[in-house]
């Protein structure tokens, strides 16, 4: 095998030391992000999600609306669909059973 050329030495070095950077400073900004995966206390929501928990809604749609301030269904009169949509916790069930509750309420988005 053929001894490497100086600047294929050096070109080497270059990106070893910069890959060494990089995952210095993604270590540094991971450890600096909170966990957001901490336990979840369930009796916090549990007194506001009454609304939510008799339509049928799963845990974690009834989560994502209560951390969005809706805590009745009247309250997404105030919103539009594909702002619901973008609501953490919110997928095509949780979009199909709001809007047959809103239906039979007859309540519509924005």
């Amino acid at each position: 095998m053929a001894k490497a050329s100086r600047a294929k030495v050096k070109m080497l070095q270059g990106q070893a030391k910069r890959d060494a950077a990089l995952r210095k400073a993604a270590k540094k900004v991971e450890s600096s992000i909170p966990d957001t995966r901490a336990e979840i206390d369930p009796g916090a929501y549990q007194n506001v999600d009454g609304a939510w928990r008799e339509i049928g809604l799963d845990a974690q749609a009834r989560r994502g609306l209560i951390d969005e301030g809706l805590l009745e269904i009247s309250d997404l009169r105030k919103l539009q669909l594909e702002a619901v949509k973008q609501i953490n916790g919110i997928g095509p069930n949780a979009i199909r059973v709001l809007i047959a509750e809103m239906k039979k309420r007859d309540i519509n988005f924005r």
